[in-house]
């Protein structure tokens, strides 16, 4: 069961739960309790800051100590968790709140001060750091996740909101659970299947294309890709209408490779179990349409999603093939493992077809983009106040992501020599700028787009840090939410 929340009042020193979580922050040598947690340290009579430190507390962000109240408070036992140097941001309050979650699996009732310095962080890094997924688990294989957090907040809005963090946490776990199911069953399919099922929960229109529908709606990019597998494609739009008065229209397209083998320009076998992530940018925009109509969000919001497995077969398109897109432009497939922007070139144009005031396409699109920024920060492209203002907000939310150019030079390396383009170009260098480059050309003139490569932040590979769990992490499910509600007060 997932964890949950709910607002705490009281003395925290009384509380009757079976752990409280307080805040530690190091400054300059110096240990001190962090805001929230007077009552606490009174009950241990103003000392509570020295006994952690002489129990090795550093105060460093996530850092976390588990001791024993000993009948100081009510609780039997103490949660402290670092928050880092200085005064805490929102993030550093939801990396804290993600690690004092996860070290309080197979607790019962816990409360938290750290709502007090951040409601909204510390309700968003509870539910992302107590977050687990256990579907294809015989045994849970571990202790469960926290069972129910109480934070406590002196806002005046803090009912709202905690509704909606623990609505937008919901979202990106959504999406984590969608990343992390297997592809032998999310596949084209069923995935639509998914995605009709959470949108028609709440409110949002849906429209399925199997595959007989693509090849005759002229998506070549989708049909192609998709034709080498059993498992054959599907295109889902999401569209939520915005309410009475909707103020903006925006598009957004997700990559929804279910699998991804590299077709006849196979993949090596280390590490492909990892191309069950490639519908990453899928998941992140059926997540967030869903959210916006769960919340309300006044602003028109449709989602393209173009789904397809990239199998190598007898019926699979070949490097050498030329694919005629949705719209009238064709391709030359020079390798088959740069499948992502052919199915997202079809639902580019599509999405366009809608006029909205803003396209933003999310896609685990090149390796290119973690050699040059890591696995931590998506690569931003697109038209520059956009992609400008996204960058911002993915910064801001601690999802991660940098503004990147789409030199005008690059546009010569997709020359091909039978199509009106190629799908690669013939040099290693910015792959993930030449990617970029290459989804530009199917968007109109005059809409303002954006393009974010989310090859490393959607997928973890190591150890669980922070509110950020091994697999599917849900990016970039926060920084949509933040651009929409931006577009929402601001236009």
């Amino acid at each position: 069961m997932p964890t949950e929340l709910q607002l705490g009042s009281g003395d925290p020193a009384t509380a009757t739960v079976d752990a409280v979580v307080v805040g530690l922050s190091a400054s300059e040598g110096d240990l001190a309790l962090a805001d929230g947690a007077v009552e606490i340290d009174t009950a241990f009579d103003g000392a509570l800051a020295e006994l952690l430190a002489v129990a090795g507390a550093t105060g460093k962000l996530e850092e976390v100590l588990r001791i024993p109240t000993r009948g100081a408070i009510t609780a039997p036992l103490l949660v402290a968790v670092g928050l880092g140097k200085g005064d805490p941001g929102p993030d550093a309050v939801r990396r804290a709140s993600g690690a004092a979650a996860r070290a309080l699996a197979g607790t019962g009732h816990a409360l938290s001060t750290l709502g007090r310095i951040d409601l909204t962080a510390a309700a968003e890094g509870t539910l992302l750091g107590a977050y687990a997924f256990t579907e294809f688990r015989s045994d849970a294989g571990g202790k469960e996740p926290v069972g129910r957090v109480d934070l406590l907040s002196a806002d005046a809005d803090a009912a709202d909101a905690l509704r909606v963090a623990t609505a937008v946490a919901t979202a990106v776990t959504t999406a984590r659970d969608l990343v992390n199911t297997p592809p032998n069953a999310l596949y084209p399919e069923s995935f639509a299947a998914r995605a009709r099922e959470l949108a028609e929960a709440a409110g949002v229109e849906v429209e399925v294309l199997d595959d007989v529908a693509l090849v005759e709606g002229g998506f070549g990019g989708v049909s192609g890709v998709g034709q080498g597998s059993a498992r054959k494609p599907r295109l889902v739009r999401l569209s939520w209408a915005g309410g009475a008065s909707p103020r903006k229209k925006v598009a957004l397209v997700g990559k929804g490779i279910t699998f991804d083998t590299g077709g006849i320009s196979i993949k090596p076998a280390a590490s492909m179990d990892q191309m069950t992530s490639d519908m990453s940018g899928a998941a992140a925009v059926i997540a967030t349409t869903v959210l916006a109509a769960r919340l309300g969000l006044p602003v028109a919001v449709t989602a393209t999603v173009p789904m397809a497995e990239n199998m190598p077969s007898d019926n699979a398109y070949r490097p050498g093939d030329v694919l005629t897109m949705y719209g009238g432009k064709t391709v030359e497939v020079l390798n088959t493992d740069a499948e992502g922007r052919l199915i997202l070139a079809d639902a580019i144009v599509r999405a366009a077809e809608d006029e909205p005031d803003y396209l933003i396409e999310t896609s685990t699109l090149t390796g290119a983009q973690m050699v040059a920024l890591g696995t931590r920060t998506a690569g931003v492209m697109g038209t520059e106040e956009l992609r400008d203002r996204i960058a911002a907000h993915a910064q801001a939310t601690g999802e991660g992501g940098w503004a990147m150019p789409l030199p005008e030079h690059l546009r010569a390396d997709l020359d091909s020599r039978v199509a009106d383009l190629a799908n690669v170009s013939g040099t290693r260098w910015g792959g993930m700028l030449v990617a970029g480059v290459f989804l530009s050309e199917f968007v109109p003139d005059g809409v303002p787009w954006a393009h974010i490569d989310i090859a490393g932040p959607s997928f973890h590979t190591g150890g669980p840090y922070g509110y950020t769990a091994k697999g599917g992490t849900g990016v970039p499910v926060r920084t949509l939410w933040a651009l929409l509600t931006d577009i929402a007060e601001n236009g």
